[in-house]
């Protein structure tokens, strides 16, 4: 029996290991191998060996030089009783010293008890087998197994659930646009800031026509994973209704019932979508969205909500309105993350600053006129992690 104190530091150690091992191919093999390093003496434990689920079986896939050329299974069929007492316990030791569901004969002076856990994550799941010699304590080879397996699992959930947000990321990613649209007359800019990998804020452009093309921007409730999904619904459903040339009004009233009716994501988002005319007139919905700000020499103008945000109610009103959008005019689209970013003491940037920056910044392109934005709220805010997704989309007309 090993010093428990001698048990806790190795244990220890071997557990930090699986935290810090680099994921891989291998990962679960240098495992293995560790376990057997650490406390092959100690405990009796060592010849560890690795089988993977596929379909209705448990396949080797440790490498034979790793097994010390013995013969060994390839395939444990998962209805077998051994391989489902394993998957029950979890943490399994078999009683019947010389038998080894995967050894296919142990010479019979070799004392060897086996001993498995299972370990998993989203997508696939592996049984660990190990073999007990002669003086192994059950409360020690319990107790480390035990703890192995859960290290392990939460390992290898994490890196599948990271895995997960990385794929979203990227699927999100793809949905935003990469540039703006070249349109005639015009300067087009916009970015979004996220405040974790994945958010709920959305800018798209649509490219109608010669005459005519369109623009959006949304901010879906909370953070994360459902605000994204919220996210996507929003950019999908408004190019499918967009591509099948529906009516403004008519397509966003669809969204709101689409969105109303979503279960995994959150349940509200505020919209503001835009269809412009290249002579410079606008008709515009906004779905309860912070309003935009259209600056005209030195005129300020708000283009205020006409309507709830979408996912409130089933059926909403919604009206259409216009305005005249003249030669050196700046509009400006932005969600709530950029006004509400805090400074040191729990001021706001504020709307009032914000109409300063654009005024301010007016003669410049829009491209220049967003980064002047991002620059001045992000150093208002210290240059600290935003706490909000903060999206801005700038149209300058420019003749």
């Amino acid at each position: 029996m090993i010093e428990p104190k001698e048990f806790y530091r190795k244990l220890d150690s071997l557990l930090n290991q699986i935290n810090m091992i680099k994921s891989g191919s291998d990962f679960l093999y240098t495992i293995v191998n560790e376990l057997g390093k650490t406390f092959g003496n100690d405990l009796h434990i060592g010849r560890g060996r690795i089988y993977e689920k596929n379909g209705d079986e448990y396949v080797l896939v440790s490498p034979l030089s790793q097994l010390e050329k013995i013969d060994i299974e390839a395939i444990l069929f998962i209805n077998s009783n051994v391989v489902q007492s394993i998957l029950i316990s979890k943490t399994y030791i078999f009683d019947n010293p010389f038998f080894d569901p995967g050894i296919k004969d142990i010479p019979q002076k070799e004392y060897a008890i086996p001993a498995a856990i299972v370990v998993n994550n989203q997508e696939q799941n592996w049984i660990l087998f190990f073999e007990l010699k002669s003086g192994w304590v059950r409360e020690e080879i319990e107790f480390c197994l035990n703890a192995v397996r859960a290290v392990l699992n939460y390992r290898l959930l994490s890196e599948s659930i990271k895995n997960e947000y990385e794929q979203a990321f990227l699927i999100q990613k793809s949905l935003l646009p990469t540039s703006p649209p070249k349109i005639p007359g015009y300067q087009i800019a916009g970015r979004s800031q996220q405040a974790e990998l994945v958010g709920g804020d959305i800018f798209d452009y649509y490219k109608f026509n010669e005459e005519e093309f369109g623009f959006c921007i949304g901010d879906a409730s909370g953070h994360g994973m459902p605000a994204a999904l919220m996210a996507r619904d929003a950019i999908i459903g408004l190019r499918m209704g967009l591509e099948n040339q529906m009516k403004m009004v008519h397509t966003l009233k669809k969204l709101n019932r689409v969105i109303y009716q979503s279960v995994y994501s959150t349940r509200f988002i505020s919209l503001f979508y835009a269809e412009m005319e290249t002579n410079g007139t606008l008709f515009y919905v906004n779905a309860g969205h912070p309003s935009p700000i259209m600056v005209s020499h030195n005129d300020v103008t708000e283009l205020e909500s006409t309507g709830l945000v979408f996912g409130a109610l089933p059926e909403i009103e919604l009206r259409r309105s216009y305005i005249e959008i003249h030669p050196a005019s700046v509009l400006v689209l932005f969600t709530d993350g950029i006004v509400e970013r805090q400074n040191t003491i729990g001021e706001e940037f504020g709307l009032a600053l914000l109409k300063d920056v654009i005024i301010k910044n007016k003669d410049l392109d829009a491209e220049q006129i967003l980064n002047a934005i991002f620059f001045d709220a992000n150093k208002f805010g210290n240059e600290r992690k935003w706490k909000d997704d903060a999206t801005i989309v700038v149209i300058k007309r420019i003749v």
